[in-house]
């Protein structure tokens, strides 16, 4: 049985080993517990977002939203929660280097975790990809009119997530947005037996107000659900090998997350994601069980750790402030055993739609407020449109 609770030798000694090297580098340390008074967030997701591949009316609105944010004098840091189009919009490097355009002219640090839709849902025909022939036996990409496929690598999930990598994630171990904050990448801190673990530069860790928060690459979609890749008759052995890859990664991140909490007798955890892992979404629930393994060891780690766990995730567009692993929530029957973890909750956060929507996150060490509707342990919030 893998032994949740625990992180390697080797792991905890490479934790340190990478803090050290980011606050040599001049970005200051990412494990800087700070200061016990309260510290104001702004986090939004699956935006912007076109209804066809040529709607740009979410985009061109951005930069009026991203200063709503930057007027906000409480803010100090912003959190996106993946999808950085819709599932009805192409895959293109050009694309993602313009959200990267809009996202610096946020004048605070900008943590961003990606989304199914920028990657693992870019084989899609909806997306630009394309569709297993069952009579040629290969996959038809969608084209333009001069035959060239319309999505980078021709909608490959692998693929595009290596480009996210590159344009968003081309400094690993500093934010995105304006005065730059230091955090700890995963991909500095590979635990030697599992050297694939350096690719996931995306997932990161940081300490400040007594609150660890934990960045992991959970998406939605076809990678963690149960769609195949371009609709083959089989699971491919690339999507396997990726999922399968990911998810040990992931695992050993959520670790090490805890572990760095207890050692600092932080107050919180905060797990930020893209996959709403309790999203049926009119399917059988046996579409979900790839997350078991996740929730499984977010769910033994809350309950070991006694204190709040806090995490936030897109994906469903729809905003929702729940406990999901609670006796008396809908979705606690989704996995087996059913879960009974108190100090624990989610938000959805609300995104697709317009007016763009962002979610004012507090986090003041001094509180300790029940698990609410609005308000838990040491975090509130409340949702602002504009």
């Amino acid at each position: 049985m893998r032994k949740l609770l625990a992180v390697t030798a080797a792991a905890a000694v490479a934790l340190s080993a990478g803090a050290a090297a980011t606050a040599s580098a001049g970005n200051g340390s990412p494990f800087d517990a700070g200061s016990d008074g309260p510290v104001t967030f702004a986090v939004y997701g699956d935006a912007p977002y076109g209804t066809t591949p040529t709607d740009t009316s979410e985009f061109a609105a951005t930069p009026a939203f991203v200063k709503s944010i930057n007027d906000d004098p409480k803010v100090r840091l912003v959190m996106h929660v993946g999808d950085i189009h819709s599932g009805s919009q192409y895959c293109t490097e050009s694309y993602d280097r313009a959200v990267l355009g809009l996202w610096d002219d946020f004048k605070d640090p900008l943590v961003y975790t990606p989304g199914d839709n920028e990657w693992s849902d870019c084989h899609k025909v909806k997306e630009g990809g394309g569709l297993y022939n069952a009579a040629t036996g290969q996959i038809d990409h969608v084209k333009d009119s001069s035959g060239n496929c319309v999505d980078f690598a021709c909608g490959d999930p692998a693929a595009n997530l290596d480009l996210v990598r590159s344009v968003f994630f081309a400094r690993p171990g500093v934010t995105l947005g304006g005065r730059r904050k230091a955090v700890l990448s995963q991909g500095s801190v590979v635990d030697p037996a599992h050297p694939s673990d350096a690719k996931y530069v995306e997932n990161v860790m940081w300490e400040q107000n007594r609150t660890v928060f934990v960045t992991v690459n959970i998406p939605g979609g076809s990678n963690n659900d149960a769609d195949r890749w371009f609709g083959t008759p089989a699971t491919s052995a690339a999507q396997t090998q990726e999922m399968t890859e990911r998810t040990g990664a992931d695992l050993r991140w959520i670790d090490a997350a805890f572990a760095r909490a207890r050692a600092d007798g932080a107050k919180a955890v905060l797990i930020q994601t893209q996959a709403d892992m309790w999203d049926v979404d009119g399917k059988d629930p046996a579409h979900l069980q790839n997350y078991q393994p996740i929730v499984t060891s977010i769910a033994s780690h809350t309950a070991a750790f006694g204190r709040p766990v806090l995490l936030l995730n897109g994906d469903s567009h729809v905003y929702r402030s729940d406990n999901p692993m609670s006796p008396a929530s809908p979705f606690d029957a989704i996995y087996s055993p059913a879960l009974d973890v108190p100090n624990f909750h989610r938000i959805v956060v609300h995104g697709s739609t317009f007016p763009l929507e962002w979610l004012k996150l507090r986090i003041d060490p001094a509180q300790d407020a029940p698990n609410g509707d609005d308000a838990f342990g040491p975090f509130s919030w409340e949702r602002i449109t504009g």
